[in-house]
């Protein structure tokens, strides 16, 4: 006998769920209600004042004891991290969105090294409110559940490697800070582990999802716009080029800087362009560019709004032209590249009615500015092929592996932070140029096996919560973030996980995919459209649901 179907009206109370009818509050209740908010105004506006008071006497008293600019940034430090930690949801949607222009930042006040550390003064005061609350409420501090252990391991090997290798440097240092470089190189390699926990409770419907992937694009476009516009004042004359004598006209300087971002090199006559963009050296911005790729394409073929996927296009344009004239070899091969296996890896080839369209317009802008530039376009290809023949990838990485093995020293490395960057300010490191020899010089083979061991792990939990996706857009958006987060975790090529911004991108990036299935079962359930929910499913859901609210 043939089954018939529902009434309407039985269809739409079954698709209602108790927990969606809205309780109807007596006027006692909603004037208690609106009591508890203004109490809560009130203490917000007691804590800010008094926040300000202290940050306004602090820096006097330096300003007085040391100097005015010191003064000024001790005020503006103690009321960043009182701030982030009373108001950490901001402080996380700041940290991310800082993060492209704190290059800029950092060089408008002065460039002091320390401002290159105050993205940090954002971030762990929030991260802090995050493990307070993970504590008191009993929720799940590390993400996915399946790094628990590979993460407790890995942590377990460096803080064996900070007290008995950075640990036996300090007692015979003379001029510098072993430790501490150990504590700049250990928070270098997972310093922003966490980010994935953040997140996780940051993100709590698909409405948060699309406004931080959407504000993340207009950060790109204003970024690339800045960048733009430094290089037509570079053309123009407005910015004089790099000036000096023999290699100084080959190297990026501070003097050369130019409206954004830090040291740059600009030499017309040799045809040899090294910008910054926004950020302090001209290597990050290159990164940048890469990165912003894989946030720029979930966006463009992702978006629930067409307005939103257009400028989604517009962000791939800007990105496309800045890999091109930024001079930056490594973004003008690894941008289109990056595209190609997007298109690739999230099926977009696939669907020809979304696909043609933005394809066929982006190449058409593109193909535009190719014919209007062409020498700018001829010069990066030359310097990239240059680059490429000259020292061949296959046989840098061989040669940075290699002699990482040859300076071995004892079971656990030469020590934490000893080839960080950022950690020079401390003591003396080594420059290694490619990230896994950089990890093997500095916690020995066992550290580096552990370290990939616990990249793989998240790129199978990755992988296998976007391949759960059901609804469309999230589940393109799903894989555009597993493939950075692949791309990055085995890249063998420079060392982009420790530096600006990819250190940030690649574990906000993991935090994205991994909240993406709770999103997903969320919007099932309320549409009631779709295929069912399993009991699996209905389980994670009521966890998620009974999970306590982060603010």
């Amino acid at each position: 006998m043939p089954k018939t179907k529902a009434p309407v009206k039985s269809r739409k109370k079954a698709a209602e769920s108790p927990s969606d009818a809205e309780p109807v509050l007596s006027r006692k209740e909603q004037r208690k209600l609106e009591r508890e908010r203004a109490q809560d105004r009130q203490k917000i506006i007691q804590f800010i004042a008094t926040l300000f008071g202290i940050s306004a006497v602090l820096a006097a008293a330096a300003s007085f004891l040391l100097e005015p600019k010191l003064g000024v940034m001790a005020g503006l430090a103690i009321a960043c991290l009182g701030l982030s930690y009373r108001f950490p949801r901001f402080a996380i949607y700041g940290f991310i969105f800082y993060l492209p222009l704190s290059g800029t930042v950092t060089y408008a006040l002065g460039g002091s090294p320390i401002l290159q550390l105050a993205k940090d003064a954002i971030f762990f005061p929030a991260l802090l409110r995050v493990i307070l609350f993970c504590k008191k409420y009993n929720q799940r501090l590390i993400f996915p559940q399946a790094m628990r252990i590979p993460f407790i391991i890995f942590m377990t090997y460096c803080v064996a490697v900070l007290v008995f290798v950075n640990g036996a440097q300090q007692l015979a240092a003379q001029g510098e800070m072993p430790i501490l470089i150990g504590i700049m190189g250990l928070k270098a390699l997972v310093g922003y582990l966490l980010l994935i926990t953040c997140i996780n409770y940051l993100i709590r419907t698909k409405t948060d999802l699309y406004f931080l992937l959407r504000t993340q694009v207009i950060f790109i476009i204003i970024c690339c716009g800045l960048g733009l516009m430094q290089y037509l004042m570079l053309k123009t004359g407005i910015c004089p080029p790099t000036e000096g004598t023999g290699d100084e006209l080959f190297k990026a300087s501070l003097e050369s800087r130019c409206l954004v971002g830090g040291a740059l090199l600009y030499s017309p006559q040799f045809g040899v362009i090294r910008l910054p963009g926004t950020f302090v050296a001209p290597w990050q911005w290159g990164w940048f560019l890469i990165a912003s790729t894989f946030f720029a394409f979930g966006t463009a073929f992702n978006d629930r709004s067409i307005i939103w996927r257009a400028v989604g296009i517009i962000s791939m344009v800007m990105v496309g032209v800045m890999a091109v004239v930024s001079g930056q070899r490594i973004a003008l091969a690894l941008v289109p590249a990056s595209t190609i296996l997007l298109l690739l890896m999230t099926g977009q080839l696939l669907k020809p009615k979304r696909f043609l369209p933005i394809g066929i317009g982006l190449t058409v802008i593109l193909v535009f500015l190719a014919q209007q530039y062409p020498d700018v376009l001829n010069d990066s290809f030359q310097s990239l092929i240059g680059r490429w023949n000259a020292a061949p990838p296959t046989d840098f990485i061989v040669h940075q592996l290699q002699w990482a093995m040859d300076k071995q020293q004892g079971l656990l490395g030469r020590g934490l932070g000893r080839a960080t960057n950022a950690a020079r300010i401390f003591g003396r490191v080594s420059l290694v140029e490619t990230y896994h020899s950089k990890v093997l010089y500095e916690i020995a083979p066992l550290g580096l096996i552990l370290l990939l061991s616990l990249f793989t792990v998240l790129v199978f939990t990755s992988f296998k919560a976007y391949r759960s996706l059901k609804d469309p857009s999230l589940r393109g958006y799903g894989a555009s973030m597993f493939t950075f987060v692949l791309f990055i975790s085995y890249f063998p090529y420079y060392y982009p996980l420790d530096v600006d911004p990819v250190n940030v991108y690649y574990w906000l990036a993991a935090g994205v995919v991994l909240k993406l299935p709770d999103l997903d079962r969320q919007e099932r359930m309320k549409s009631g459209l779709g295929k069912k929910l399993s009991k699996k499913e209905l389980k994670q859901l009521k966890k998620s649901q009974q999970a306590i609210e982060f603010r």
